[in-house]
């Protein structure tokens, strides 16, 4: 009943909130007047054929799209809205429990001078996202909001502040707003020191700095743990030894901190953030009872025409969930650890991507340099060239066990860790280098070289250690007319490993303002083949696979409408470090977009 009190507390200060902002304000007719956004995205799969080649495995459905359709209605002082979601037939590689319809998403804001409140669900954000990160990701199924009150203050110069309390999101699990399922609780400070200071914002020096706090109170309806080893005794009788079950002692409530320093100081930029969790057994931890731990440091320089980036990380079992005993990917993520390697956009250099590994932990280094040279140089030449190398090196953490227990993880300390050391296994490693030239007015040039080490025994839980690949791609756009342009690439991947060498090409003509046509082809002499429930068939060899796929895009207004036909290769979808699985597909594709 303690929830639903502080949550109707807040509901009357909201509605407060704006009806007295517009009494204030009478004279502003404009601060009165309401506003309607929204926006529809579907995203269809038709017409799909089973083709056990690329391992389609079979569909229960002949009809699948993700829909989301949302509504805002907002003005100065008051903003209200809410999504519709049809995920009824999911899209190829959405999780059973994703299945569902209805309205997950809708809350109530209001702001007055120094003041905003928010009930219902909400998207925040703490710092670098260490110990908290609310936010969605369609693409990846990642939907953790969270739904009861967040109040953000800004009382003084250089001051702010915020109170966050709510359920999150799981699936279509409905949320009764009590104590069976976890709350989580938390406050982030932001100094802006510089405000205070004047000599430093004379300079133009700045300096934030910020501290966060974050609880989760498990719910009730978290299962029991039971750990299974010896006791040490033997049974007299046969001479064995005993086993035994132990429950273990879950905590029912799960700190974490953040502290962090952020300046910036003319072309210079630099961060530093430390974060800290208390013991929290997991599904993902194998429920050892070792504290987590990161701290990030980031560097940066920029000029016109020169930029200098440098970062490190080293984390360790910073799997921070609302749920501990669940074991699908994605969902309850309380927290979030951005991953310190190129976010590719190359098909082929995207086929083994890279996600962050928060157990154990890892070690990542990443530094990028960007260098034009100007035009009418001997490197420039007569338009300019643009050159960028970035490089990127993530180990395993350090990792001593204590064999006291046969080895066994569960219900232990984990195991010890030096901190300024490295493990031994390589998860991820690569160097690329882009170069973008322009020849002449209407031609423009990309090429760009990538060597990767990839494990896919770490990140996928199968496969190689280290898949080895080379990657060179070229990119032309010729500019035939203000209206009409033709972009190409050519992309070739070389490795022993896996599934060998890869080709790519691809064709797009483009013709303002309405429409766009693409074409592309993926190729592989390895792909194996695959039983009817898309798994793979070790007795029935590889073939050569073209993944062929046409497009035609038309564009009008606020409406964007795609519609393709043809193979989609089987693989991961990544974005800032998460990933999600997503089954080879073929068949009819469509994507609409309004937004008004």
């Amino acid at each position: 009943m303690k929830h639903y009190a502080a949550i109707t507390a807040l509901a009357l200060a909201s509605a407060a909130m704006p009806l007295h902002a517009q009494n204030a304000d009478g004279q502003d007719n404009d601060a009165k007047k309401f506003t309607l956004h929204g926006s529809l995205q579907t995203d269809i799969l038709t017409a799909a054929s089973e083709d056990n080649k690329i391992g389609t495995g079979t569909y229960d459905d002949k009809f699948m799209t993700n829909t989301y359709a949302e509504l805002h209605l907002l003005n100065k002082y008051f903003q209200a809205g809410a999504r519709l979601e049809y995920l009824d037939h999911p899209l190829p590689g959405f999780e059973k429990d994703f299945k569902g319809w209805g309205v997950p998403y809708f809350y109530i804001k209001g702001n007055y001078k120094w003041a905003e409140l928010t009930l219902g669900d909400y998207y925040d954000q703490f710092g670098s996202g260490l110990i908290f990160r609310a936010y969605e990701e369609r693409s990846l199924g990642v939907d953790n909001s969270l739904r009861g009150a967040r109040l953000a203050l800004k009382p003084f110069k250089g001051v702010s502040l915020k109170l966050i309390a709510g359920q999150q999101r799981y699936y279509w699990h409905h949320r009764n707003m009590d104590s069976c399922s976890p709350w989580t609780y938390g406050g982030d400070l932001e100094l802006s020191v510089d405000q205070w200071v004047r000599r430093m914002d004379e300079s133009g020096t700045r300096l934030t700095l910020g501290l966060s706090a974050v609880s989760n109170h498990k719910g009730k309806a978290e299962k029991d743990i039971y750990s299974i080893r010896p006791t040490g005794e033997t049974d007299p009788a046969t001479g064995d030894d005993v086993i035994a079950a132990y429950k273990l002692n879950m905590p029912k409530d799960v700190a974490a901190f953040d502290v962090r320093a952020n300046l910036q100081k003319g072309n210079y930029n630099f961060l530093a953030e430390y974060a800290w969790k208390s013991q929290d057994p997991s599904s993902r931890n194998s429920y050892i009872y070792k504290r987590g731990k990161t701290l990030l440091l980031s560097g940066s320089y920029s000029k016109r025409g020169m930029s200098v980036l440098l970062q490190a990380k080293r984390s360790e079992d910073m799997a921070f969930r609302s749920r501990s005993t669940i074991d699908a990917i994605t969902p309850c993520y309380i927290n979030h650890l951005p991953a310190f390697s190129m976010q590719q956009t190359y098909t082929l250099a995207a086929l083994y991507p890279y996600a962050t590994q928060m157990t154990p932990g890892e070690w990542a280094f990443q530094g990028e340099v960007g260098y034009n040279f100007k035009r009418h140089t001997a490197l420039g030449g007569k338009y300019g060239t643009n050159v960028k190398v970035n490089f990127s090196n993530i180990r395993a953490i350090d990792q001593h066990v204590d064999n006291l227990n046969g080895g066994e993880l569960m219900g232990t300390d984990g195991y010890k860790s030096h901190f300024f050391k490295f493990g031994d296994a390589v998860y991820f490693r690569d160097v690329n280098v882009q170069i973008e030239k322009k020849v002449s007015k209407p031609l423009k040039l990309n090429f760009m070289y990538s060597y990767q080490r990839y494990n896919q025994k770490v990140v996928e839980g199968h496969g190689y250690d280290a898949i080895k690949s080379h990657i060179f791609i070229a990119e032309g756009k010729y500019q035939f007319s203000p209206k009409v342009t033709l972009r190409g690439e050519a992309q070739y991947l070389h490795t022993r490993q896996d599934q060998k060498d890869w080709w790519f090409g691809l064709l797009e003509l483009s013709v303002l303002p309405n429409f766009m046509f693409t074409v592309s082809d993926q190729f592989n002499a390895h792909v194996p083949m695959h039983n009817a429930d898309g798994s793979e068939n070790e007795a029935g060899g590889t073939n050569k696979v073209h993944y062929l796929m046409g497009s035609v895009t038309y564009t009008h207004g606020a409406h964007r409408l795609q519609v393709g036909y043809g193979k989609t290769r089987a693989g991961y979808n990544c974005s800032g470090g998460v990933c999600r699985y997503v089954p080879a597909s073929k068949g009819l594709q469509a994507s609409y977009t309004f937004n008004f």
